[in-house]
């Protein structure tokens, strides 16, 4: 193949440079920059309360707000150690959430990726009926497919005596919440990635034929690279929704299985008597999510720029 196939990195970077300049001059002005402080600083309290509070001795949680630390401070990293190493230790809910939130990302985004490419570039019967069909997967309440996909996973798929599907019982402790994160990530993965490749200019597209480029070579040495933008910034979306999920987790992640979400949630124990320990869990909750955020964050913003270099 030649070099027509391959993206001239040094106009994207040039390209990405000034769309940048361009936004941060028509979005910049005083008083946007003085809204934007204030907001980052309100926003920014809870999660200081929440700090604080996570240091605060349980005597001092009980009967007075986390505010006081300035007027009587007292530190203690005692419920992290117990939130970590003692009975009710998130440590292994915390691997739990990492195996699960991983795999469930990388999934749907392979998928995804695969499935836009093929809407977007390949000509096959029904390609718009399906697409269609696709998008409205997205209007349906995850609530709604609950018990169905349950009974799916737990009991199979009979007709009459035959064993269409045997379900997903023995396959593994987080298979079921893989699948079930999977599929619900699908529709919406799909519909974006499809929106960002079809947008790559047709002229590199057809270059690529010319030069007898099969669609997988197309896929991972033209589309792939130019979609990163866009897969990181979904990337980021579909790791902050799985890891922050309770429901799905209350229903799929049984037992051993269970991530962080469903041990936060029955932390503080039922009569609350472990109430001081629900900061520090929170706390810990968080620190994955923003350490994603800030790697990817890079890309975040490439991706929200897409699309405005053209013309």
């Amino acid at each position: 193949m030649t070099t027509s196939m391959v993206a001239n990195p040094a106009l994207s970077e040039k390209q990405f440079k000034g769309a940048a300049r361009r936004t941060k001059q028509r979005l910049t002005s005083r008083g946007a920059t003085i809204a934007s402080l204030v907001i980052a600083v309100l926003w920014t309290i809870p999660t200081l309360g929440l700090f604080l509070t996570s240091i605060r001795p349980k005597e001092d949680t009980l009967r007075t707000g986390w505010w006081t630390i300035f007027v009587d401070p007292s530190f203690t990293l005692q419920n992290y150690t117990d939130v970590l190493f003692g009975r009710e230790g998130l440590a292994g809910p915390f691997l739990n959430s990492i195996a699960i939130s991983i795999p469930a990302t990388v999934f749907p985004l392979v998928i995804a990726s695969l499935a836009g490419y093929a809407f977007a570039w390949m000509q096959f019967k029904g390609r718009d009926i399906l697409f269609v069909l696709v998008f409205a997967l997205q209007i349906v309440p995850i609530q709604m497919t609950l018990v169905p996909l349950l009974s799916l996973f737990s009991r199979g798929l009979h007709l009459g005596d035959a064993t269409l599907y045997e379900g997903l019982r023995n396959s593994g402790a987080f298979s079921q919440v893989w699948v079930a994160h999977t599929i619900f990530a699908l529709p919406l993965a799909i519909f974006l990635l499809h929106n960002f490749i079809s947008e790559i200019p047709a002229d590199v597209i057809e270059a690529a034929r010319v030069d007898g480029a099969s669609h997988g070579q197309i896929f991972f040495r033209i589309v792939l690279p130019l979609s990163l933008p866009a897969i990181a910034s979904f990337a980021i979306f579909q790791f902050l929704w799985v890891w922050n999920d309770l429901l799905v987790a209350l229903i799929f992640a049984q037992g051993g299985a269970a991530p962080i979400t469903r041990k936060l949630a029955e932390l503080t124990g039922e009569f609350g008597q472990n109430a001081q320990l629900l900061p520090a869990g929170a706390f810990i909750s968080i620190l994955v999510p923003v350490i994603v955020f800030l790697a990817l964050q890079r890309y975040f913003v490439r991706g929200l720029l897409a699309g405005s270099t053209k013309g």
